[in-house]
């Protein structure tokens, strides 16, 4: 069959052989045998109600062995044959342009190229999970082909629903992922429905199908360390030579140490699955491969020495870096941590003294051992981070959870208050006030077409729309302006690409706006091909989480999730040609909600509506919210965008003098 038969087929018609893993495979960790034998039962009940009753008894087996071995039933022997990529968007079998565009981001979610476990359908982050099982892949794919521009399918955590009539206007896909009851929102009751096969972690951008690789984070990142050496550093210095530590090299995290060479440091990031570290290392993401600690203090001596800007990939416990660098006095400028600590029993962090794969055995056969042993590791790696920071090391948390959970371990993490975290996030030191409060944001797009060609003009575009912007920007914003102009003229040198022909910068309302439209527009006169716009969720108002995008909100509302809610709301009839709000992402279940879109550029007067409409709610819907909350500079942003958008009227907040308030009580 062809591809696109198989597309439209769905679910086969004839019970497919069943597969076998590939050897080569980086598997996603073995999840909690945590399913009483009644609900062991449902689970394999819920599995089959996909598939006509002839095939239950063979596949009831199967799906049974899976819920064993792995915690979770996948549905391996439905995966398609075919290779998963981002195609040209016209090799998709679709009725309307836009649900083909929604089918070109799957497959590039799911690239093995791109995605951390493809054959779980994992995109990054240990769970970050586009569907449940392959059924519902050959479901989604198959409604998208069958789709008209006057229906929307419905995605309740990775599950299609099915097609609705809708309008042109509407999005054509609407998404939710792990949207549980509140009360039963904690990582056991998350456990027990993903097993039960109801619910899903779609983490950010991989379960909203805008995940286009570690580039994805690597200008966050890379702004972020940047920003953390010109807060520690003289004028007159630079960080050739200076180290920038810390671990993860899994999906999100692998972007660290190509933001530490753009940058122009000395980055040494630990990972203790070889696998990870070895595909990071093989894809030019990192410059140098150690797996050993020896090794390692020697070669980070020579970088220093010779003022080197190196990426070093670590196979081994971060942990033990942090002690032994204390041990020969190996000075750390800045440091951090991007393991996975928003599922911290399920294989986001591994303990120390304990191999890659003796964690792994434990947390499927003793796994409140394996958390024991989490915490203990929590506990040395804070106190180690503490020793080193006595010494000047500029620490920032990174917002995976790892001050929360090593508080939660007992580490030695508090402020005198003990209400705060000694360290700030790094959004409360840094993205939060120089760019979120501006509106500046994670702002993507995706040539449909796959050229290099159309990536270089967009490229092009985006840079001289940003350089006539910064002409006329206030002084405040200057900065943002310059960086991101250095950005993008140099994102081709830098091979950011892996999987589809994306590009990421951060923008404000306008150059998101300006920029979109010119794309547009060169999309009308046939110089580019479709455009797929989307951000990271992680923005100016996508996402509502305390401990990291909303930790520098101060007004008591840092735990409210309003802002997401409307955010997805206000996208859906504005334009949006996707939609989607997740319970979970970056910093764990039950502790972040947050929201996404797409949206496809056809050239169309339709589309530029659409793109003006949508794009500017999106990013002061977020930016009202901050000012609301009294910050300085989202006040700036927001009296200045109405100043230039009459029909903009945000409620504004009245300062109170603190002496005023020190009498009362």
């Amino acid at each position: 069959m062809t591809f696109k038969k198989q597309i439209l087929q769905g679910i086969p018609t004839k019970l497919p052989s069943k597969k076998s893993y590939p050897k080569d495979a980086n598997r996603a960790p073995k999840r909690k045998d945590i399913l009483s034998l009644v609900e062991k039962q449902l689970a394999i009940k819920n599995a089959l109600r996909y598939f006509p009753k002839d095939w239950h008894k063979e596949l009831s087996i199967e799906f049974a062995n899976e819920l064993n071995e792995f915690g979770r039933i996948y549905m391996y022997r439905f995966k398609p044959n075919y290779k998963i990529f981002a195609r040209d968007i016209s090799e998709y079998p679709a009725k309307t342009q836009q649900a083909a565009a929604i089918m070109l981001m799957i497959q590039n979610n799911l690239n093995p190229d791109v995605a951390q476990h493809p054959e779980e359908l994992i995109t990054y982050g240990g769970n970050g999970a586009v569907f449940q099982n392959w059924a519902q892949y050959l479901l989604v794919m198959q409604y998208l082909a069958e789709m008209t521009d006057e229906q929307t399918l419905h995605l309740y955590s990775g599950h299609p629903m099915g097609l609705f009539p809708s309008s042109k206007n509407a999005p054509r896909v609407v998404v939710t992922n792990g949207m549980v009851i509140p009360n039963y929102s904690k990582p056991n009751d998350w456990e027990k429905m993903n097993a039960l096969g109801v619910s899903q972690y779609g983490q950010m951008t991989a379960g909203s199908f805008m995940y286009i690789g570690p580039q994805g984070i690597v200008h966050g990142t890379t702004i972020t360390v940047m920003n953390a050496f010109r807060k520690i550093l003289k004028k007159d210095e630079n960080p050739n030579g200076k180290i920038f530590l810390t671990a993860g090299l899994g999906g999100m995290s692998g972007a660290q140490p190509k933001a530490g060479n753009i940058a122009g440091c000395i980055t040494i990031c630990a990972e203790v699955n070889p696998k990870a570290a070895t595909k990071r290392y093989e894809q030019g993401w990192v410059d140098v491969l150690i797996d050993d600690i020896d090794v390692l203090v020697e070669r980070t001596l020579k970088a220093q020495q010779n003022n080197e800007v190196v990426s070093i990939a670590f196979i081994g416990n971060i942990i033990d870096v942090w002690e032994r660098f204390d041990k020969e006095n190996i000075f750390i400028h800045i440091g951090s941590d991007q393991t996975s600590l928003h599922i911290p029993w399920t294989g986001g962090y591994y303990p120390a003294n304990l191999s890659y794969e003796e964690s792994n055995v434990l947390i499927r056969e003793n796994p409140e051992l394996f958390k024991e042993k989490v915490q203990v590791s929590l506990r040395r790696h804070a106190k180690s981070i503490n020793n080193h920071t006595k010494k000047g090391t500029y620490f920032f948390d990174y917002g995976n959870a790892f001050l929360l959970e090593a508080s939660r371990a007992g580490a030695n993490v508090m402020a005198e208050n003990n209400i705060d975290f000694k360290y700030p996030s790094y959004v409360q030191d840094i993205l939060g006030p120089m760019c979120f409060d501006y509106g500046f944001g994670p702002f993507r797009w995706v040539c449909a077409s796959g050229k290099t060609e159309d990536l270089d003009k967009t490229d092009e575009i985006a840079a001289n729309v940003l350089q006539e912007i910064m002409e006329n920007s206030p002084k405040e914003i200057q900065l943002q302006m310059q960086d991101n102009i250095t950005w993008i003229k140099n994102a081709k040198d830098n091979k950011m690409v892996v999987g589809s022909q994306a590009r990421i910068l951060y923008a404000d309302a306008e150059g998101r706006v300006k920029i979109a439209t010119a794309f547009n527009n060169a999309i009308e006169k046939g110089e580019i091909g479709a455009v797929i716009l989307g951000r990271d969720h992680h923005d100016v108002s996508g996402t509502d989480s305390p401990f990291r995008e909303t930790s520098n909100i101060y007004d008591g509302s840092k735990f409210t999730a309003d802002m997401a809610i409307h955010n997805v709301i206000g996208d859906s009839f504005r334009g949006a040609t996707w939609v989607s709000i997740h319970n979970g992402g970056g910093v764990g279940w039950g502790e972040v909600i947050n929201g996404g879109f797409g949206m496809l550029l056809d050239g169309t007067k339709e589309a530029e509506e659409k793109l003006k409409n949508m794009l500017f709610y999106d990013v002061n819907n977020g930016i009202a919210r901050r000012s609301w909350a009294r910050n300085d500079e989202a006040i700036f942003a927001i009296k200045r965008e109405m100043e230039r958008t009459p029909n903009l009227k945000i409620t504004l907040p009245n300062l109170v003098e603190e002496n005023l308030l020190k009498e009362l009580f």
